[in-house]
């Protein structure tokens, strides 16, 4: 039986760290200062989700095959409608203990909500520089924050899949 649990230990990432720190600054600034340092935030932000999204990815490829293989048939099956999702479209995976399913069904909602929840920072900051809004950048931040914190747990959950034989 696999075990799930939420409170694995994760390392810290300076990236992310340096990330929250800058965004906890900026939620300070006017807007002269936004427009001034918006490229900084943006790239210090991509950093941030660049160095998350390759944790979380080395992260998988240690599981076990057979939740690699349970994790791959679920992200296939929520693009084979799109153009990725023809590229990756495989055999059909094996039968997959029901368990198992739940486990990797558990993560897959996990990697979506912390999909979601970039997709929602970003559209906050676009719709900030546009309307030099000070307040919805610090809301951006915030949510920016809150996506990293998702992220993280996420991968702590993908984290306590590595099995310790």
């Amino acid at each position: 039986m696999v075990s799930f649990f939420t409170d694995a230990g994760m390392e810290k990432l300076s990236e992310v760290e340096t990330a929250r720190a800058l965004m906890n600054e900026a939620m300070a600034w006017s807007v002269m200062k936004w427009l001034r340092e918006k490229k900084r935030v943006r790239h210090t932000a991509d950093r941030a989700n660049d160095a998350l999204d390759r944790l979380s990815q080395t992260v998988k490829t240690r599981w076990p095959d057979d939740l690699r293989t349970a994790y791959e048939a679920l992200v296939t099956q929520a693009t084979e409608g799109s153009a990725e999702g023809r590229r990756r479209k495989k055999q059909p995976p094996r039968s997959i203990n029901p368990e198992l399913q739940l486990i990797v069904r558990k993560i897959k909602d996990a990697d979506d909500e912390v999909y979601s929840s970039r997709m929602d920072a970003e559209r906050t900051f676009d719709e900030a520089e546009k309307r030099l809004s000070t307040s919805l950048a610090r809301e951006g931040c915030r949510k920016a924050i809150y996506g990293w914190d998702l992220h993280e747990k996420a991968i702590s959950k993908a984290e306590a899949l590595i099995r310790h034989d």
